[in-house]
């Protein structure tokens, strides 16, 4: 098949009308006008994801974060970063963004992350979009199966997300946790919109020094797990193609990227 007519099904599930104002989804690299045999699903487009789609013969690639979410503004392959977009047009691999309108949809990454943690009763935290009458948002809130203490709830956080440590903003460990916002990726400033909808704690990445500061005036405790607690799209999204692989008897490899592209490690 046609690697559009497999970007057709995923549009229609993942709509690129949803993604935040100037969020880059789509099609960055290649062409979708070609077959398709193998797809590979990452979170990042970094070198060694690249090497990985070359070894395993990908013909295109879906990845959560965009590839070119700046312009470049050379393209000299010295740079590894450059290099990269060369190898890809060299091998012919094609490269689809889903970002902000992954974590916008219904059975997208929020809804995940709320599965995984036993997160229920949830609706959006923050309405981005009104599309053919109905309403979407970025974010969840929702209520926790199982109440616990913050400090348990950040322990839960920790081994859910299989992570080596995380941060814990919050002048109360021992508050009991009820009601718990979230949003993947950096989503720091919607934090009033957690505050407004009474959440107990806001799990989300990348908080900035003086946020945390301002969260704790505010009363809100925060949990910031790192951004690449984004890499359960993975799976997820290689689960759901293999559903439509056999509903519409595609002949199709889905591939998880193994590659470990988070930045940080804790010492």
């Amino acid at each position: 098949m046609l690697a559009s007519e497999f970007i057709e099904v995923f549009d229609a599930y993942c709509p690129p009308a949803l993604a935040e104002a100037g969020d880059p989804v789509g099609l960055h690299i290649g062409t979708l006008n070609k077959p398709i045999e193998r797809v590979m699903v990452t979170l990042d487009i970094r070198p060694e994801t690249v090497t990985e789609a070359i070894e395993n013969k990908a013909d295109l690639v879906i990845a959560k974060h965009p590839p070119i979410f700046r312009p470049a503004k050379r393209l000299n392959t010295d740079n590894p970063q450059n290099k990269m977009y060369a190898d890809l047009l060299k091998h012919e691999i094609a490269v689809y963004a889903a970002h902000t309108n992954l974590d916008i949809i219904e059975n997208g990454l929020n809804d995940w992350f709320c599965e995984l943690l036993g997160i229920k009763e949830t609706s959006f935290l923050t309405k981005t979009h009104e599309l053919d009458g109905k309403e979407y948002g970025i974010g969840r809130v929702g209520n926790l199966s199982t109440p616990l203490n913050l400090n348990d709830f950040a322990k839960k956080v920790k081994k859910d997300f299989r992570l080596d440590g995380l941060r814990l903003v919050t002048q109360h460990p021992e508050k009991l946790v009820k009601r718990v916002a979230i949003c993947g990726g950096s989503g720091e400033k919607f934090y009033p919109d957690a505050l407004a909808k009474q959440a107990d704690v806001y799990i989300t990445g990348d908080i900035y020094y003086h946020t945390a500061h301002d969260m704790l005036a505010n009363g809100l405790s925060a949990i910031d797990p790192g951004h690449h607690v984004e890499y359960l799209c993975v799976p997820k999204l290689v689960e759901l193609f293999n559903e439509w692989k056999n509903e519409f008897d595609w002949s199709i490899e889905f591939i998880e990227s193994k590659a470990n592209t988070n930045p940080f490690q804790f010492m």
